[in-house]
């Protein structure tokens, strides 16, 4: 294979894979957001190297969590000279990594919703959420939500640290909520779902009164969280969004005005999505 192959498989491996990657990393680092992104970034980079020689694995997803783990281990290992608080952790990540050298293709579902509940915990500030669901979740960079939500970089990247310090500093723990505490942990992570919707859908502020990009993260945030937890009122987010996103090639002139419902042209409607709407609407009526 080809430099030029090789590189187009790699970037559409990242696509796929980078966030279930991240998000086992995160688990498998104790927490460590910044170590996790740090070693990600890692992996595909020695995969850029090593897939040349060796071609690409049978499982990616495995080879790119197993080196991200020995990566961070090296990271630690240096810095440790100047800090000997990491030393404790490297040596845990060391005895782990022995103990268990594989992770399975469940456990990273499993990590995926981890992800979105830490993200989404409700004692951390809604904006917080949001910024942190989009850059970790979605995996778009910190300058494509800065812009999103006409923030200068500096003040979108400092929310972030801000609230990744606070997962550190208020221990909020990695994990799937129980039964019991789904209910509430859902009404956390939702309305983070709708606002990044609804912001693409009519942007509150801004030149532009629709950001597709924002609507259709929200969507795709939506259907992996459908498809990890099938829950009625999963679901029926789900549909809202396809039902409204349907109707978006009618909404606006070609200026950007906003055009009356009535006098929208449906034919330019989504046909499909209003389809798989109502589908998804039936399926949360049974739930």
């Amino acid at each position: 294979m080809n430099t030029t192959s090789l590189k187009q498989r790699i970037e559409a491996i990242y696509r796929d894979e980078s966030r279930r990657v991240l998000a086992t990393l995160i688990r498998l680092l104790h927490g460590n957001f910044d170590l996790a992104e740090e070693s990600l970034q890692d992996a595909f980079m020695a995969a850029l190297s090593q897939w040349q020689q060796d071609g690409i694995p049978d499982n990616p997803r495995a080879w790119l969590v197993s080196t991200g783990r020995f990566k961070a281990i090296d990271r630690l290992r240096k810095r440790t000279r100047q800090d000997n608080h990491l030393e404790e952790l490297a040596l845990t990540l060391e005895s782990e990594m022995q103990s268990q050298p594989l992770v399975e293709d469940e456990t990273i579902e499993d990590d995926r919703l981890r992800l979105i509940f830490t993200c989404c915990h409700p004692s951390l500030s809604m904006e917080g959420r949001v910024a942190l669901t989009l850059r970790e979740v979605c995996g778009l960079t910190t300058e494509a939500v800065a812009a999103a939500f006409l923030l200068p970089v500096p003040t979108l990247a400092q929310r972030i640290v801000r609230t990744k310090s606070k997962i550190r500093d208020a221990g909020i723990p990695y994990e799937v909520p129980s039964p019991e505490l789904m209910p509430e942990r859902l009404e956390a992570v939702l309305p983070v779902i709708y606002l990044v919707f609804n912001e693409g859908y009519s942007a509150s502020s801004g030149a532009q009164l629709t950001q597709r990009d924002l609507s259709a993260e929200a969507i795709r945030l939506g259907r992996l969280l459908q498809a990890l937890l099938p829950n009625g009122e999963v679901t029926g987010l789900l549909a809202l969004m396809l039902l409204h996103d349907a109707r978006r090639g009618g909404r606006t002139t070609a200026s950007g005005d906003l055009i009356p419902l009535e006098e929208q042209d449906r034919t330019l409607w989504n046909r499909a999505q209003i389809r798989e709407g109502c589908d998804l609407v039936i399926q949360a009526l049974r739930a």
